[in-house]
């Protein structure tokens, strides 16, 4: 069973059930039976035209679930003559989806689940696994994700920055469960950037391409995170590398910079650096100084203040970081680390284990925690 035919094939079979005159919810509702009978079917009996027989059964599940349906019998005037089974028509609505999909009307996480199941192909199971939450609750999520769309017109103008955050929301969920989401959320910008040719889109691929390319480096054997400067570079993925770089430079060509053009050439800096020492910290600041004054972000101001502290000097670093509101999210961490880097041992060990009591997850407060001790213990000696 060719999986991955399955989930490219979705989101056009949903498009096209939709233009027939379902509403997104019912229609999103037959097209996963139709895959659930794909993989009981298809092992045995593989169609000449996958897409043609998706379709198919897809539309007729649809027709079964309609006129089952007594409180929606006016709807029978839409869908009481079946078209005849035949070649899938060629439109592709997966752009379309992609913003239906990312509606504004939707919560963040509502957006990714939707995103998953209408236009990546996974099963409800799969997505709750990946997000570490009972399957019930995630069903409810999405069926009201799905009823919240349903009255939105298909043919409706949407907004390419929406969608793009929602795939980096993907992205960086990483691994659970039996579903790589980085994996996914890189499938799928790929399929986003063969149907639509914006900057901004090939920047958040070769974004996640060049963030993906460290992915074996970034946790030891024992699952303990590993930063930056202490990965090995060797096992880096040269090959994403690459293709990220020249994803990279093909955008930014274009000269429409966009905030995930902005962080991949952060990104590629960091690649192309063959130790940690020999990283272009100026640049890496001057791109930050872009990012900042693209999105104004806080965050982005307080990555930029660890950039300056590695260009200019911990002190410097410390400083640009304090304009800022310490109750960001790392901000005791990166205050731990330039305090450090300036020899501040004591001030340091104590913001890294404010750092860890902080931290959103168990690896990285567990990593603070260490830090916090090494320095305890350096003090000691």
């Amino acid at each position: 069973m060719d999986e991955a035919l399955l989930r490219s094939l979705t989101p056009s079979v949903l498009g096209i059930l939709v233009r027939r005159g379902a509403d997104f919810a019912a229609a999103e509702d037959a097209v996963q039976d139709a895959l659930v009978e794909a993989v009981r079917v298809w092992p045995a009996d593989p169609p000449r035209d996958p897409k043609g027989w998706l379709v198919t059964v897809a539309w007729r599940r649809f027709l079964d679930a309609t006129r089952a349906d007594a409180a929606r019998r006016r709807r029978e005037d839409l869908v009481d003559e079946e078209p005849a089974p035949g070649p899938a028509p060629a439109v592709d609505d997966t752009l379309q989806l992609y913003f239906l999909c990312a509606h504004p009307s939707l919560t963040p996480s509502s957006a990714v689940a939707l995103t998953l199941r209408a236009v990546g192909g996974l099963t409800t199971r799969q997505i709750a696994q990946a997000y570490l939450v009972p399957e019930a609750t995630m069903a409810q999520r999405i069926s009201r994700a799905k009823r919240t769309v349903s009255g939105v017109r298909f043919d409706q103008p949407g907004d390419v920055a929406t969608v793009l955050r929602v795939l980096y929301l993907v992205f960086n969920e990483g691994y659970s469960g039996d579903v790589d989401l980085a994996a996914e959320a890189i499938r799928l910008t790929r399929q986003l950037a063969a149907a639509i040719d914006h900057p901004e889109v090939a920047g958040l691929l070769a974004l996640m391409l060049l963030h993906h390319a460290r992915r074996a480096t970034r946790t030891a054997p024992d699952g303990s995170l590993v930063p930056l400067a202490e990965q090995d570079r060797g096992r880096w993925d040269t090959a994403s590398i690459a293709e990220g770089v020249e994803i990279l430079q093909a955008a930014l060509a274009r000269d429409r910079l966009g905030e995930f053009q902005a962080q991949a050439a952060i990104a590629a800096l960091h690649a192309d650096a063959p130790t940690a020492e020999e990283t272009d910290w100026v640049q890496i600041v001057e791109w930050y100084d872009e990012l900042v004054r693209l999105t104004d972000s806080p965050v982005v101001r307080l990555n930029r203040a660890v950039a300056v502290g590695e260009a200019d000097g911990p002190r410097a670093g410390l400083a640009a970081l304090a304009a800022l509101d310490d109750s960001l999210p790392r901000h005791a961490a990166v205050a731990a680390y330039l305090h450090e880097r300036d020899g501040d041992l004591a001030t340091a060990a104590r913001l890294y284990a404010e750092a860890a009591r902080k931290a959103p997850n168990l690896a990285e407060r567990d990593h603070l925690t260490r830090q916090a001790a090494r320095l305890n213990a350096r003090r000691c000696r």
